[in-house]
């Protein structure tokens, strides 16, 4: 019997009830297996791992207000139990007693660091409690080592939405007429494809600031996603008043000049600027190497493409313009190549959003 326990206990009882326990669990009677581990408790009630094989029995039928009491009288009897300290946290957590659960799912991660299982809880239950930070950093160690674990990084989502939902409360709490109430208000709107709504609430932040670098091409960007390019090359304009040096203002005019099918060289020449204050704007290459195009300046757009290629490799358009931009150039084999690229991204896109809108058909018809 010492051998099975580690307790001393030398009842022939204790051992015969032990195995009959295990004979039930074996079977699935579950039921059965409790009550023989409440009869070994009556024999022997410091015996520490029947407490926690018990305490395990109960957590498997999710009672876990019983769970919870068997596994800390165990720990009683045995504190360096790392595994009832494991299911007590777990048990309490789901038993809605977040402050309990942390103290001992701390220490059962502190017994056993490499556990899968104890830092997904912990960092829920830190969630609950309020505690971003500790959240934050038990998340951000699972993420490294769990790198293809999904559910880690659903709960870092979760975390991220749930503080940032906090920061714009107190934001509002302080002025809810600020400069960056408005601003991060329309971010978020933004976020839900909501431009109107963001126009509404940038509009507000001009007005409180015009002078204030950035407000105006934050609006202007609101209005070219809307392909209004009249509003927001007017807005650009007014940011490039106020900040002659801001490389996306300068972009993005150079980008409305060609949507307007203006004069290739007037956009070159905003596209020029842009690169010159940010030669790593690969977007702003994309642009320029269109301009070139216009300008029969193949060579020089050439190099623009292979820039923005190297950059954002998974951009099916890049591809394409450059496999384009290539057979005007007589470079036959490398524009093959670029096609064969663009064909591969673009069957993925198009087989991605044909998996996507198949879900939305399931999900309606699950739904009736």
């Amino acid at each position: 019997m010492t051998a099975v326990f580690g307790q001393g206990e030398d009842d022939p009882r204790v051992e015969r009830l032990y195995n009959e326990a295990r004979q039930a669990q074996g079977q699935g009677d579950v039921a059965g297996a409790i009550g023989k581990y409440e009869e070994i408790l009556k024999i022997a009630p410091k015996l520490g791992v029947a407490y926690n094989n018990l305490g395990a029995l109960y957590f498997r039928q999710r009672d876990y207000a019983k769970a919870a009491g068997v596994l800390q009288q165990g720990l009683k009897m045995n504190p360096g139990m790392t595994s009832a300290n494991a299911l007590l946290g777990i048990a309490f957590f789901e038993s809605g007693e977040y402050a309990k659960a942390r103290p001992a799912l701390e220490a059962a991660l502190k017994a056993n660091p490499a556990d899968k299982n104890v830092p997904m809880f912990l960092s829920k239950d830190l969630m609950k409690l309020g505690d971003d930070g500790a959240a934050t950093a038990v998340l951000q160690k699972l993420s490294a080592s769990q790198p293809n674990n999904q559910e880690v990084f659903y709960l870092q989502a979760r975390l991220y939405m749930q503080m940032s939902e906090q920061a714009l409360a107190k934001m509002n709490a302080i002025d809810p007429n600020s400069v960056l109430s408005h601003q991060l208000s329309a971010e978020v709107m933004e976020s839900m494809n909501n431009y109107d709504g963001a126009v509404v609430q940038l509009k507000k932040a001009v007005d409180l600031a015009p002078t204030l670098a950035g407000n105006h091409y934050k609006l202007g960007d609101a209005y070219w996603n809307m392909s209004q390019w009249d509003l927001a090359a007017e807005q650009f304009q007014a940011e490039l008043r106020i900040d002659p040096g801001s490389c996306q203002s300068h972009w993005k005019m150079g980008n409305i000049l060609l949507q307007k099918n203006a004069a290739p060289e007037e956009a070159l020449a905003e596209l020029d600027k842009a690169l010159a204050g940010c030669p790593a704007l690969s977007d702003a290459h994309v642009d320029r190497a269109r301009a070139l195009v216009k300008l029969n300046r193949n060579q020089e757009a050439a190099a623009d493409l292979e820039f923005a290629a190297k950059a954002t490799p998974d951009d099916a358009s890049v591809h394409f313009l450059l496999a384009k931009t290539y057979r005007a150039l007589g470079r036959a084999e490398e524009a093959a190549r670029e096609m064969k690229v663009f064909s591969r991204l673009d069957e993925a896109a198009r087989a991605a959003t044909a998996e996507r809108a198949q879900e939305v058909i399931q999900n309606k018809q699950g739904a009736h």
